[in-house]
């Protein structure tokens, strides 16, 4: 069923099926080459540089919203900033 719900996730996210073929399969190795890490961490990396970006272009239209409305997006961004916060302090610790 994680799995499931894994797929649906990256779906949310429009990965190709390609890249959520390659993800499962990492999931469930236990062995994995150097360059197959590195290629994964190279797109993370560029993924958190979108984010940045259009976090960027959506900051002018959220100031634009009524108090109620920017505590709501608030809200759901800081839920998910903090469990990628976390992720990465675990990368790096």
């Amino acid at each position: 069923m994680s799995d499931l719900r894994f797929i649906e996730e990256c779906k949310l996210l429009h990965l190709p099926l390609e890249e959520i073929k390659r993800k499962l399969e990492m999931k469930t190795k236990r062995e994995i080459q150097t360059g197959e890490v590195e290629k994964h961490i190279n797109a993370v990396t560029l993924q958190i540089k979108q984010l940045h970006q259009e976090i960027a272009v959506l900051m002018p239209l959220i100031n634009t919203l009524d108090d109620e409305q920017k505590d709501g997006f608030s809200k759901k961004l800081t839920i998910e900033s903090t469990a990628l916060l976390r992720s990465l302090s675990d990368l790096t610790s």
